[in-house]
């Protein structure tokens, strides 16, 4: 009779059922993830996490029995090197079972069942942080485009301004460049003007000096 045999037989004998959770278990460590029905992949799960939590000390006592259940040296190796200490933090749940659809022949439901500490994907702890918002952190960020508005109308202000002192800049120069002319003409004024004065007086003693000749 079956009582109380709250176990998954597989349709298998109980040295069949053993060696084929002790192979897939095998697959499972050394290749991280593996895909198979998930009539299976539960019974496995059963089957290699206390396997797991033995690797996280990595003794005598645990590498013997976890030999007995696995029967490949390799495959313990592998499970006290790298899943050992990578597993250490976690207290259980080593596996997850995804879904994959059912198969082609006979349409039984498939899954692929792999370790989570050993999935880059989606099997990443980190969260992410939510930003809250206040009112203090509101200000600040209304605060901070009204002040890059009032940079920008500076600066289209200060534009013109700069435009004009470009623009007289070269009148300046020229100013500066006519004031020398306007004073040299200055100076030359009297120079003719004591020219014009002393040509009556250059004749009259003309004037004088041919009245002796005569006389």
């Amino acid at each position: 009779m079956r009582h109380n045999k709250n176990f998954n037989h597989l349709g298998r004998k109980t040295a069949h059922r053993k060696a084929m959770l002790s192979n897939m278990a095998c697959s499972l460590i050394e290749h991280k993830r593996i895909s198979t029905t998930v009539a299976k992949a539960k019974a496995l799960r059963q089957f290699v996490e206390p396997l797991v939590t033995r690797s996280k000390e990595d003794t005598t006592h645990s590498r013997r029995i976890v030999f007995s259940a696995l029967g490949n040296k390799f495959a313990v190796s592998e499970l006290f090197r790298s899943v050992g200490p990578k597993v250490a933090s976690r207290d259980g749940g080593y596996t997850r079972i995804i879904r994959t659809g059912n198969r082609l022949g006979d349409n039984a439901e498939m899954c692929m069942i792999e370790l989570v500490d050993f999935n880059d994907i989606y099997g990443t702890e980190a969260k992410k942080k939510r930003s809250r918002r206040s009112r203090r952190g509101g200000a600040k960020a209304a605060a901070a485009p009204a002040a890059e508005v009032a940079a920008t109308e500076a600066v289209v202000d200060e534009a013109p301004a700069a435009e004009a002192s470009a623009e007289e800049a070269p009148a300046a120069e020229a100013a500066t460049e006519e004031a020398p002319a306007a004073e040299a003409s200055a100076e030359e004024a009297p120079a003719a003007e004591a020219s014009a004065e002393e040509a009556p007086a250059a004749e009259e003693a003309a004037d004088g000096s041919e009245e002796q000749k005569k006389g």
